[in-house]
């Protein structure tokens, strides 16, 4: 059959979970770097789109195509480890612990963020002809989204802080849904529209991406968007990987694996 029952694709998100743990150096490096450029590339061209058609709308429906890309060709985002590799450990795989859980979701970290610099300095770097002009439209949207989803948080105080923190829980909600939905079918039509519906989502509704994150905001940053490292990390980064971790690990890791492997005893009628 071409759709896995939940029971079935729930197990292997633990079977996924576990091998990403174990999974070499080299390999989990390569593996995150290829997805970090990969994302960074469909966020340039959403916002290429949104620019040239005037429709967020648009650019957020033709979004998803890199996320489909990356997860068809093996490669690995810190937002789809945080819900897989804690699902090893809480079902006991042998040898997972959690300092293999931090160490995979370490260089899955370092690996997204190399990946997605690159991207960003080469958009730049032919955004403005080797800086040496003005960056255009695109550029400019670009350096206007780091300020705003940056020094516009930090306006708002704890509370900025907060929707930040939130609006990276959703974010994980329905992108974990869309690491999962790569799993539902042995299609690859299947896989991909399963995929699309959930990134759709969260990219139209404005929601917060670790990995995304780590592009548009050293793009705004060399494009002359004002405000500094240290606002994209604390008032972005920092609280966007808190709420990826707990909306995806809460909303669908643990829910799907209680729910389907650790399911509750029928009820005597």
């Amino acid at each position: 059959m071409s759709y896995l029952v939940p029971s079935e694709f729930v197990t292997k998100m633990v079977d996924a979970g576990e091998s990403k743990i174990f999974m070499s150096t080299r390999d989990t490096l390569i593996r995150a770097f290829m997805a970090g450029a990969i994302l960074a590339l469909a966020a340039a061209f959403a916002i290429f789109v949104t620019v040239q058609t005037g429709s967020a709308l648009t650019g957020a429906i033709l979004f998803p195509v890199g996320f489909s890309m990356l997860y068809l060709m093996g490669f690995d985002l810190l937002t789809g480890v945080f819900v897989l590799a804690p699902l090893a450990l809480i079902d006991k795989r042998p040898g997972v612990t959690v300092n293999g859980i931090l160490r995979n979701w370490g260089l899955v970290f370092v690996g997204n963020f190399g990946g997605a610099l690159l991207v960003a300095f080469m958009m730049a770097f032919i955004y403005t002809y080797g800086f040496s002009t003005d960056p255009g439209a695109i550029g400019k949207k670009i350096a206007t989204i780091g300020e705003s989803r940056t020094v516009g948080y930090a306006a708002y105080g704890a509370a900025g802080w907060a929707t930040i923190f939130i609006r990276g829980m959703l974010c994980n909600w329905m992108v974990s849904m869309g690491v999962v939905g790569a799993m539902i079918s042995t299609t690859v039509s299947g896989k991909v529209i399963a995929m699309w519906m959930p990134i759709m989502l969260f990219f139209a509704m404005g929601f917060e991406h670790s990995v995304v994150n780590m592009f548009l905001f050293p793009s705004g940053l060399i494009m002359g968007g004002d405000f500094s490292i240290m606002d994209y990390l604390i008032w972005n980064e920092i609280p966007t990987v808190l709420g990826n971790l707990v909306g995806g690990l809460a909303f669908t890791g643990l829910t799907l694996y209680t729910t389907h492997v650790k399911t509750a005893a029928k009820r005597a009628i």
